[in-house]
């Protein structure tokens, strides 16, 4: 079951929202940081309602994302898109953006297969836009109990558990040859946002990931991206954090050293740091599972730098695409709104 928020968490939220700079706040026992100027709330329910918009405007009419990446029409970009759709209130078939909610989960059971697999005719190296898509999934039939989705829900779940390696991750392939860190954290998201919603994984699945992603980590906090190399990165590094509180480790030396090694890139920048928004994502909600003294510091810095980036237009461009960046943008800017069952502490 997921933790609520406490009173003097909200009212400790909402205290950065409406007021002027703050300069310092105690992040760890023994270390004192800057915060940046807050962002007033206007700018930041501005900046989400255009980009909503500029996402509703540019979903194609088979209700797909993905179109304007080099991706394609993409099961894992049409996810994420969902996913800023319900993060802003909406549910399928009510609210604002409801259709546009149900083109995502329709064009999705468009893509189901047999084995499990969701993947469109474009997709490359599948097990990443099955593992989002999978996690839409759950967060919308959690919402909706639209009947046709548990069907595929359950086919997607079986396909992840079978596909799991003798090591305890996943890979790009629905295979069970390697694993990535960054791929096994899409998977462990998803299996943890079905049972949520009553599928059943198996606890030796979980254990099984967890292990990998300890044995992933670094001395120095970090993750690497495969037990065969040593190399930590921020990007991986916060998606290594937030699996383990997926998979319940909220507290812990792992926990601990993995967030405090990506607080020192506090906030992250296309310049210093790879994989911008799959960063921010992750990022944004380890420091929120980690609780305020992460998430106080963390998510002024963070809403900055996004809003500060997000084109005229209401959408965020990325490597991977505005659809994407926008996508992931607005995922994170939408946090605070606590209406994502996955995100909830």
């Amino acid at each position: 079951m997921s933790r609520g928020w406490t009173d003097n968490a909200t009212v400790f939220l909402v205290g950065f929202l409406l007021a002027g700079p703050v300069t310092e706040l105690m992040a760890d026992e023994d270390e004192r940081v800057t915060v940046p100027a807050a962002v007033p709330v206007a700018s930041l329910d501005s900046a989400v309602e255009v980009g909503l918009r500029w996402l509703a405007e540019h979903q194609d009419a088979d209700g797909s994302f993905g179109r304007l990446s080099h991706y394609g029409k993409h099961v894992g970009i049409t996810g994420l898109v969902g996913m800023a759709f319900l993060s802003s209130g909406s549910t399928p078939g009510r609210g604002e953006f409801g259709r546009n909610i149900d083109g995502c989960i329709d064009f999705i059971l468009a893509h189901g297969s047999e084995s499990g697999l969701l993947a469109a005719e474009t997709s490359h190296g599948p097990m990443y836009g099955h593992g989002f898509a999978t996690l839409f999934l759950a967060e919308a039939y959690g919402m909706s109990r639209r009947s046709e989705i548990r069907e595929t829900l359950r086919r997607a779940v079986r396909l992840i558990v079978t596909t799991q390696n003798e090591e305890g991750g996943w890979r790009y392939q629905p295979v069970r040859h390697d694993a990535d860190l960054s791929v096994t954290v899409c998977q462990v998201m998803a299996l943890r946002a079905a049972r949520n919603v009553g599928i059943a994984v198996e606890k030796s699945v979980i254990d099984e990931a967890v292990r990998y992603i300890r044995r992933s980590q670094n001395p120095d906090g970090g993750f690497r991206y495969m037990l065969s190399s040593s190399t930590s990165a921020f990007a991986r590094s916060a998606a290594g954090v937030a699996a383990l509180q997926y998979a319940g480790i909220y507290h812990g030396d792992a926990v601990h050293r993995g967030l405090k090694y990506c607080k020192q890139f506090m906030p992250p920048d296309e310049q210093s740091v790879g994989h911008y928004y799959y960063g921010h994502y992750y990022a944004a909600q380890a420091m929120y599972l980690g609780g305020d003294a992460y998430w106080g510091v963390w998510w002024p810095a963070v809403r900055g730098e996004l809003i500060a980036k997000q084109s005229s237009d209401g959408s965020w461009k990325g490597q991977a695409g505005e659809e994407y960046g926008t996508a992931m943008a607005l995922i994170v800017l939408q946090m605070p709104n606590r209406l994502l069952p996955i995100f909830q502490r």
